[in-house]
C-alpha cells in the first residue's frame, strides 16, 4: 500500500510518500517547498507533478488551509503522534517535542507511549520563528544554507529578543556598525534557541526532540544540544507532521482523491469574513469643498 501524507505549513508544505505495510514502512520520497503566502498553487502543482494513480490514500494535516481542500484532514496533533510511535518504536520517548516552525513555536510534553500529553506555545512575537530568521538574513544578503554556514563560526552578538522590532533594530544597528555578518547570524541562532527554552523553563526535562523547519538550522540546533541532556532531531524532523499523516492514511479509512484538479477544492471557500463594499453606503458622506487658505491654516 503506498500512501500520500501533506502538511500545510505557515511557509511551506510538506509531503511524504510511504510504502505502508503493516510489518514494513518505508519512504519512497520526502518534499518540502515554500508557497510564498498561495499554497493553493503549489498545492496544485505538487499534485499535478507527482503520479498520484500510483497512491492508495491520502491524508492532509496543518494549517486552516486544509479545510478547504477536498480529502481527509487529520489535526496536527494526531499526525505528531503517529509520527513519534512509528520513529521511536521499541525506543524510549522524548519527554518534549519542540515543534519550531515559520510562525509557530510549539511544545508537546510527551507520555510513554508516544501520545500527546499537553501542549505549551511560545508568546505571539515572530522574533523567534524561522520566518523571522530569513528575513533579516536575507536582509544581510544571505541564503539559509550560507547564513547557518557563518553562524556556525561567528561569535554571537547580543540580538533583543523580546520584540521583533527590538530584534531588527538590534540588527541593523549591529550592521551599520560593522559588525561581521557571521556574529549578527550567531546572535540570531542564539535568541532563537532563548527563546523554544524559554517556553519550557518550568519543566524538568532531560530528553527533548525537536521537529519543524527549525531543525534544519544546525547552528541553532548546536546551541540546543547544550541545553539539554540529550536532543534528538529525527531523519525526518522537517516533515514530520506529513510523515505521521502518511502512516495515518495507512491505517485508517480515506476519501478518494478528486479525478480533477479543478475538482480538488471547496468551492466559494474564505478563509476571512467578506463585509459589504464602502461603495455601497457613499450615500452617507458628505463631501465638502475647501479653498487653498483653509488647507494651508
Amino acid at each position: 500500500m503506498k500512501t500520500l501524507g501533506i502538511c500545510f505549513g505557515a511557509t511551506t508544505i510538506q509531503a511524504v510518500k510511504l510504502h505502508c505495510d503493516p510489518q514494513f514502512k518505508s519512504v519512497e520520497w520526502t518534499k518540502r517547498i515554500a508557497h510564498e503566502g498561495n499554497p493553493r498553487s503549489v498545492f496544485t502543482k505538487l499534485l499535478s507533478d507527482i503520479e498520484t494513480f500510483d497512491v492508495d490514500a491520502i491524508a492532509i494535516t496543518g494549517r486552516n488551509f486544509r479545510s478547504n481542500v477536498k480529502l481527509t484532514g487529520i489535526a496536527e496533533p494526531l499526525a505528531v503522534e503517529c509520527a513519534l510511535k512509528e520513529e521511536y518504536r521499541g525506543r524510549p520517548m522524548p519527554e518534549l517535542v519542540i515543534s519550531a516552525g515559520g510562525e509557530t513555536q510549539l511544545v508537546y510534553k510527551i507520555g510513554p507511549h508516544g501520545g500527546i500529553v499537553s501542549v505549551m506555545s511560545g508568546n505571539k512575537c515572530a522574533s523567534g520563528t524561522g520566518e523571522f530568521f530569513l528575513q533579516q538574513v536575507r536582509r544581510m544578503g544571505l541564503s539559509l544554507d550560507d547564513a547557518v554556514q557563518l553562524a556556525l563560526r561567528g561569535e554571537p552578538h547580543k540580538i533583543a529578543g523580546r520584540c521583533s522590532v527590538f530584534c531588527k533594530s538590534d540588527c541593523t544597528h549591529a550592521l551599520n556598525k560593522g559588525e561581521p555578518r557571521e556574529n549578527i547570524v550567531a546572535g540570531l541562532c542564539v535568541m532563537m534557541a532563548d527563546k523554544l527554552c524559554d517556553i519550557i523553563k518550568d519543566v524538568r526535562c532531560e530528553y527533548v526532540g525537536i521537529i519543524g523547519g527549525g531543525s534544519l538550522n544546525r547552528a541553532m540546533i548546536d546551541i540546543l544540544a547544550t541545553r539539554f541532556k540529550q536532543l534528538a532531531v529525527p531523519e525526518l524532523a522537517p516533515v514530520f507532521e506529513a510523515f505521521g499523516a502518511a502512516l495515518w492514511a495507512g491505517e485508517n479509512p480515506c476519501l478518494p482523491p478528486p479525478t480533477a484538479l479543478d475538482d480538488l477544492f471547496v468551492s466559494n471557500s474564505r478563509v476571512f469574513d467578506v463585509h459589504p463594499s464602502l461603495q455601497s453606503s457613499i450615500s452617507m458622506v458628505d463631501f465638502k469643498e475647501q479653498t487653498h487658505e483653509q488647507l494651508r491654516s
